[in-house]
């Protein structure tokens, strides 16, 4: 099994049966008398009902996860803008939404990730909390450049479209040596992040995020690397399905997709954000 970008997808169990692949049998799953892993008459994966997972799983899972996220952005976001209306600053509430939301949605993702077991109740209160952050957040971006979220969530949807038929059509194929470049460039975008947080709180200098024209390009750097993202994640669906992973683990996959989702939203709203200035 390819290693992904995504830590989501990248803390998976291994080990590996004949019928579960490198994965494993699941937490729980009763071997069927005989001594051979599989799924007997009636057995299940989990001894609750379970079924492999299907490509309208992950549709489906993913979905809902979006919606929650959508919806919750959706209301925040119009909530922020009436408190700026109101108030013509940042409010404490609004501040402390965002500041929740991202902190819930830190906690979560840890604990998904780390815990290594689906759950659909996690994967889709990860979502709300990201909602409610980006959804404060865009609120505050909205007042300043009015039109900005709707381009912003129309520049994710088109990326993510796009590289799914790129993924489906086969035009990049995903290698374990593209998977070793998209790694590298993940985490060394992540070392430069957190320099460059250090920097702006510790002495004032943010070059990477100040507008100028080194951010600009540290954004579109960013959003491509999210992009090509997205072609490992789509890859390690495939091979979830292809193993037999029981069907609860497609909570897994659409979580790992909502990780990337929201970073290529949060820096497509920021790269626009520069070109609005």
């Amino acid at each position: 099994m390819r290693s992904s970008s995504n830590p989501a997808f990248r803390n998976l169990p291994q080990g590996g049966t004949q019928t579960y692949g490198q994965y494993g049998p699941p937490v729980g799953f009763n071997q069927p008398q005989g001594g051979v892993p599989g799924y007997g008459p009636g057995q299940t994966a989990s001894g609750e009902g379970d079924r492999p997972m299907t490509v309208d799983d992950v549709v489906v899972k993913t979905g809902m996860s979006l919606g929650v996220a959508l919806l919750v952005g959706v209301v925040t976001a119009i909530w922020a803008q009436v408190q700026l209306a109101e108030t013509g600053r940042l409010s404490g509430a609004l501040v402390g939404a965002m500041i929740g939301g991202l902190i819930v949605g830190l906690v979560i993702s840890l604990v998904i990730i780390f815990r290594q077991k689906p759950s659909g109740a996690l994967t889709l209160t990860y979502s709300a909390a990201e909602g409610l952050f980006l959804g404060a957040l865009s609120g505050v971006f909205e007042a300043i450049y009015p039109g900005i979220a709707l381009q912003a969530i129309i520049g994710t949807a088109g990326v993510f479209i796009g590289m799914l038929v790129v993924y489906k059509t086969g035009a990049v194929k995903v290698t374990p040596k593209l998977t070793k470049w998209i790694v590298g460039a993940v985490v060394g975008v992540a070392i430069l992040m957190l320099f460059n947080l250090i920097s702006s709180l510790v002495f004032g200098f943010n070059p990477l995020r100040d507008g100028g024209p080194l951010a600009i390009v540290f954004s579109l750097v960013c959003i491509g690397i999210a992009a090509f993202s997205f072609l490992l994640d789509f890859d390690q669906a495939d091979r979830m399905i292809r193993e037999g992973m029981p069907s609860k683990w497609a909570w897994y996959t659409a979580f790992g997709l909502m990780t990337t989702l929201v970073w290529l939203y949060l820096e497509i709203l920021r790269l626009l954000s520069y070109f609005r200035e």
